[in-house]
């Protein structure tokens, strides 16, 4: 059985002839004729007639094909029923099957089998995967492998930093993963249809990391130093849950260790936080990660939503939302990050707090960063996907770097480490903002914070229209 319907453009109301094929002789013509007697709700039906004639078997099984496929693909015509105008809508199962099955596919990749859920008061659920099945192990260079063992740290590593574990919202809960398990934020199929694009969920869209131009509505408040080979990177970052004037816009602070001639073979190595509604579906700080070997075209990811990353702990949910965050005049609470070569196997470590390692990028991810980086970079940035006015999306606290302690957000304690595995003062570091009236920055040095510098901004206001 099979409905065929179209729209009455005059009258505004549906028709409706139903066939039953089966019923049919194929010689003969039968014609089904509507009366203008009869009334719906809606009004009356004009007369109309609609002839089916069965001709040949091959006309008859095209027409069922035909009342089937329009049954399975129905199209509504642009018109306008009870004076309320349709729109023009055409909806395609196949296209939308096949968009499922990419989403499962990935979803299957991602999310690996757990042996304890933790739901987290954000709405989060922290699955507490085994070791040696999390993402990283997918790499065709991984497969079969463990985690290493940690490696030999800087030395005039600072211990004063103590932050405890729970700094995160699920760990709140008092909930842990059991040794030999790592805790992984679950995807969902809301997070990826959020994406603007399928195949580059997890990703950030490619652009440059000059700094001297606005690059694909990217702006960024940040200091740096260059001109020697740099094995690694320490910073304080402070926390706050600026706000993202919407899905498609993120605000972020991080650390940045890049290498390379900043085109096509950019690589770059990335920890802070951020709040990206696009990617988490929400408003908190967290904490991420994220890495790059081709200038975010076609490698890396963030978090652990590829292969690459490979996660030693089993305390700390990389993606999940950071508490507390700092207030305006109140509270101020800042991580501590340390990026660091391991000079004996060239991996690349993250560790949090003080002593608290998180993970390691392998090596041979890289091209350039296999050897060492030749800048490293600290601050904030942005995406402005307004055109003719500038977004309200907020870096930092959302307050510009004048206003001092307890009011805009800083880095403190900024370090790089040296080709023998030194931690050592920043030396010429440089601050640049590239739209000032926006989001700003302030450096400065003292016996306590060393290298720091205040920054961020509101983003539109009477200077930055």
């Amino acid at each position: 059985m099979c409905f065929l319907s179209w729209h009455n453009h005059n009258l505004g109301t549906n028709n409706f002839v139903f066939v039953d094929g089966r019923r049919r002789r194929q010689d003969q013509c039968k014609q089904i004729q509507t009366d203008s007697s009869i009334e719906t709700k809606k009004g009356k039906f004009s007369t109309m007639d609609f002839s089916l004639c069965l001709t040949s078997p091959i006309i008859y099984n095209l027409v069922h094909f035909l009342l089937v496929f329009y049954f399975l693909c129905p199209v509504f015509s642009s018109s306008k029923i009870d004076n309320n105008p349709v729109v023009n809508n055409t909806f395609k199962p196949i296209d939308e099957l096949h968009k499922l099955n990419i989403i499962r596919n990935r979803l299957q990749q991602i999310n690996k089998p757990s042996i304890k859920t933790i739901q987290s008061p954000d709405g989060d659920i922290i699955q507490c995967v085994e070791s040696h099945n999390q993402p990283a192990f997918d790499h065709p260079l991984l497969k079969g492998q463990k985690p290493l063992d940690p490696p030999e740290r800087p030395t005039n590593h600072n211990k004063m930093d103590v932050l405890s574990e729970n700094f995160q919202l699920w760990s709140l809960s008092g909930e842990s993963c059991p040794e030999g398990t790592i805790p992984i934020r679950r995807t969902t199929e809301q997070d990826m249809l959020r994406a603007s694009s399928i195949n580059t969920f997890g990703r950030k869209l490619g652009k440059r990391v000059r700094r001297d131009t606005n690059s694909n509505g990217h702006e960024h408040a940040v200091g740096y130093v260059t001109g020697n080979q740099y094995y690694g990177a320490k910073a304080s970052i402070n926390v706050w849950a600026p706000r993202v004037a919407n899905q498609y816009e993120f605000s972020l602070s991080q650390m940045w260790v890049i290498s390379g001639s900043f085109g096509d073979d950019l690589n770059t190595i990335e920890a802070g936080w951020q709040v990206s509604p696009e990617l988490y579906g929400d408003s908190y700080p967290r904490f991420f990660t994220y890495w790059t070997s081709d200038a975010y075209q076609a490698t890396g990811c963030y978090n652990l939503l590829c292969s690459g990353f490979v996660q030693t702990n089993n305390k700390i949910a990389i993606g999940a939302a950071i508490s507390p965050t700092s207030s305006y005049t109140g509270g101020q609470f800042d991580i501590s990050l340390l990026i660091w070569k391991d000079p004996k196997h060239g991996n690349w470590w993250l560790e949090f707090g003080s002593g608290i390692l998180v993970g390691y990028w392998p090596s041979f991810l890289f091209t350039h960063l296999r050897d060492h980086a030749s800048m490293v970079q600290f601050g904030g940035e942005i995406v402005n996907s307004r055109e003719g006015s500038h977004t309200s999306t907020q870096m930092g606290s959302g307050h510009f770097a004048r206003e001092g302690f307890g009011k805009a957000s800083y880095f403190r304690n900024m370090q790089v480490v040296d080709w023998d595995n030194n931690l050592i003062p920043l030396s010429n570091l440089r601050v640049l903002a590239d739209h000032p009236n926006c989001y700003d920055i302030q450096g400065g040095i003292n016996n306590v914070w060393g290298n720091y510098f205040y920054y961020g901004g509101p983003g539109r206001n009477v200077k930055c229209p």
